[in-house]
Parts: structure tokens; C-alpha cells; sequence
């Protein structure tokens, strides 16, 4: 008798203890929904190659005590107001896009630098959303610690415009019209940056040429590449 009344306590407190994992993982997906921006839902909801993977990253992001919002037209995660991380995609991958990515460690050798001009954002590519399920606890640590960076107040040194590469076919042009020289020098520095890089990435000369000779109104009315 003693041993029947035992067995039925145990199995009563078993099944306690599941209600209360059950009702911990419904509290934690609740959570998760509440915090769910309808601003974005289209984002997930739209038929693409990557639809799956990425409703699998917005859980994930989620769970990491962030704020969802709906930048550049892609989800983005926010902490105190701060970009964290995006979610993006192309033809060959989808990606988590970590604003100040450079400043993180990197301890398992999985960020991606997307271009040699690209100074503080890295990406975490995907081919398969089973990339994701399987290495879900790594992703939430460089979340977490790219949190830590912002408490942290931490930010990216970047380069000064001066040590950015100057075309020789816009050097030429400045030289030729002092107006423009001025009007270039008094841009701010993102806003030379942005010119820089954008003339010199041709391989041809005359695409350089192209390419400044139309940008030469807007630098002249004070105004970025994307202003």
C-alpha cells in the first residue's frame, strides 16, 4: 500500500512538472507572438525561396529580448533603440546582417565580411533553414553578445575619408573645377566616403568618368549619393 501511495506521488509530481514545462514553453511563445511587429508579418509572410529559414530567424531573434521593427524594408532588431541585427536576403543565401559585427569575436569563425569597403556590419549566411536549427545556440550568443557591445556603448573606428582610395579621373576633375573641390570638402565625411567608393569600383575608366560626371550636380548642391 505504502509503496502504491509513493509511486502515485511521484507520478503526480512528474506530471506537475510537465504542466509546468508546458506552460513555461506556451508563456515563452506567447511572448514571442506579442512581441511580433505587424508592421513586418509581410516580410514573412511572402512566398520566397527563404520564406522558412527566415520565419525560423525571427524566432530565434526574438527570444533574445529585442524589439522588432520594420527597417530598409527588412525586419530589424533593435535594443534601446539601437540596430542590432537585420534580417536579409539574396538569391544564394539569406543572412543575419549585425550592424557593428566587426566588434564582435567571432569565436566560431562565422562572419562575413561582404565587400572589402564594408567596415563595421557582418553577415551569418544560410543556405538551409536546417543551418539555423542546428546551430540555434550559437546564434543567440552572437546576438546576446552584440547586445553586450551596445550596452557596452562600443563603436566601430572607421577609416578617415583620407586613407579611402581618390580615383585618378576625379582628381582630375577636381583640379579642373575648384567649385567642386570646395563643394566635395565641405560634404560630411560619410557623405565622401559614399562618392569615393562609388567611383572607383568600376574597372573601366570610362565608367569611372560616367559615373562622376553625373554625380558632379549633386556633390555642387551639397548632396550625398543617396540624398
Amino acid at each position: 500500500m505504502r509503496q502504491a501511495e509513493e509511486k502515485k506521488k511521484g507520478t503526480g509530481r512528474e506530471m506537475s512538472g510537465s504542466r509546468e514545462l508546458a506552460d513555461r514553453k506556451i508563456n515563452s511563445e506567447n511572448k514571442k507572438t506579442d512581441s511580433m511587429n505587424p508592421k513586418v508579418d509581410w516580410f514573412f509572410d511572402k512566398e520566397t525561396k527563404w520564406q522558412e529559414a527566415y520565419t525560423k530567424l525571427r524566432t530565434l531573434v526574438l527570444d533574445c529580448g529585442v524589439t522588432e521593427e520594420l527597417k530598409w524594408g527588412c525586419p530589424c532588431y533593435t535594443f534601446q533603440n539601437n540596430n542590432i541585427v537585420l534580417i536579409h536576403g539574396f538569391k544564394d543565401y539569406c543572412a543575419l546582417l549585425f550592424m557593428k559585427g566587426a566588434l564582435l569575436k567571432d569565436a566560431e569563425g562565422i562572419l562575413v565580411q561582404q565587400t572589402e569597403n564594408v567596415q563595421a556590419s557582418r553577415q551569418i549566411r544560410f543556405t538551409h533553414v536546417q543551418d539555423i536549427v542546428k546551430n540555434e545556440t550559437i546564434l543567440k550568443a552572437y546576438i546576446k553578445e552584440a547586445i553586450e557591445v551596445e550596452k557596452a556603448g562600443l563603436n566601430v573606428e572607421f577609416k578617415k575619408t583620407t586613407e579611402f582610395n581618390m580615383p585618378e579621373e576625379f582628381k582630375i576633375v577636381l583640379e579642373e573645377m575648384p567649385a567642386l573641390k570646395t563643394a566635395f570638402e565641405a560634404l560630411t565625411p560619410g557623405r565622401q566616403r559614399g562618392y569615393l567608393l562609388y567611383f572607383s569600383s568600376p574597372k573601366q575608366s570610362k565608367t569611372r568618368d560616367a559615373r562622376i560626371e553625373k554625380c558632379v550636380p549633386q556633390i555642387l548642391n551639397g548632396k550625398g549619393l543617396d540624398d
